[in-house]
């Protein structure tokens, strides 16, 4: 593709936000600045209290640092970040701390925005970072190989149905338009990040992207996933998903995911079916022992509910809402019940027919 300028992704801001992960910038820093096209390299840092913005001083000046007021959270710390970069910067990347990229990982991207106006963002391969072959080979928890949407507004992803983790052997290399793309390594477009107004500050974190790019398809835009590139993501560096507070974000944001997003006609339905299998979730882990995430399964729909009113001035910021047969990347189905009820544990085993 010609360009009319130095480097094929100049016009890109990769931002890192960092709190306290020295290690992770000291272990993968240096290959996101090697391999980035000529993008330049931000580390947003949310009021860290380790040596981390030190350390970029010093051993990588090539970086860029942003001195975020606070703790701000992933959510409010990439809306105030981004918010600083100047109009130079035509797309972002929002690129986990804990995510080794490889060689090629942005330009096919950036090249695949550029090809179509109406892609407003995009994700990679997503697989496991780990020191043995096989692990690596692994797809990876948090996006995989693109990720999708169920009837329900339950998320998942092409090569990782619930904690099922496929191997990847090249069946998902396609390009392809997707529900949502991973945060943990998600471009976008300048353009579309502002018109919406960047990330919903009141999830702090989990499922945030799934949010943006949901909205985004609302306001017409398109998501994909790009199988020709691939990083290695840690995962769990913040949050491991066995600590409460993780069960609380994912509840709580899930049923505000689907409050803000779904069309009127679908809503009252998916809604009150969210909560009853919430409720069974819960009971499986009271039966399980696993009482504080019990606990916060219910501290979840409390905190939704006592701030409905809030979320109906978000869902009503939207002037419209497609229906799931209307979105690109959703099962219309359940996948609950194919995973569960039909034992199917691979992205190839769900019905075609019913995918969009």
């Amino acid at each position: 593709m010609a360009s009319s300028f130095a480097g094929p992704c100049a016009d890109v801001a990769v931002v890192i936000l960092n709190w306290n992960g020295r290690t992770f910038l000291e272990q993968f820093l240096p290959g996101v600045l090697a391999h980035s096209d000529g993008a330049t390299v931000f580390v947003a840092d949310n009021a860290s209290t380790d040596d981390s913005v030190a350390l970029v001083q010093q051993q990588f000046p090539t970086a860029r640092i942003i001195q975020n007021s606070g703790n701000l959270g992933f959510c409010e710390g990439y809306n105030q970040a981004l918010l600083q970069l100047g109009p130079e910067f035509r797309y972002y990347v929002l690129l986990n701390s804990d995510v080794e990229v490889t060689p090629g990982w942005l330009r096919p991207q950036r090249e695949l925005l550029e090809s179509n106006p109406r892609i407003a963002a995009c994700q990679p391969k997503i697989r496991q970072f780990g020191p043995t072959v096989a692990e690596r080979q692994q797809f990876e928890y948090a996006g995989a190989a693109g990720g999708y949407l169920d009837q329900l507004g339950y998320p998942f992803c092409r090569g990782r149905l619930f904690d099922t983790l496929e191997t990847d052997t090249g069946q998902y290399d396609d390009p392809r338009p997707v529900a949502w793309a991973t945060g943990a390594c998600m471009l976008v477009r300048a353009e579309a990040w502002h018109a919406l107004g960047g990330l919903e500050s009141a999830f702090f974190a989990h499922m945030e992207e799934i949010d943006l790019c949901w909205r985004l398809q609302n306001a017409g835009w398109q998501v994909w996933y790009h199988g020709g590139c691939a990083v290695f993501h840690v995962g769990g560096g913040t949050l491991h998903k066995s600590n409460p507070r993780k069960t609380y974000l994912n509840f709580h944001n899930g049923l505000a995911l689907v409050y803000k997003n779904t069309h009127s006609a679908e809503l009252p339905w998916v809604l009150t079916i969210r909560v009853l299998l919430d409720w069974v979730a819960a009971v499986r882990l009271f039966l399980q022992n696993q009482r504080a995430d019990y606990r916060a399964v219910f501290r979840a729909h409390a905190d939704f509910f006592f701030r409905r009113a809030y979320w109906r001035q978000r869902r009503q910021s939207q002037p419209q809402k497609l229906r799931s047969r209307e979105r690109q990347g959703v099962y219309q189905g359940s996948i609950v019940w194919a995973y569960f009820g039909r034992s199917q544990r691979k992205f190839s085993e769900l019905n075609a027919r019913e995918l969009t």
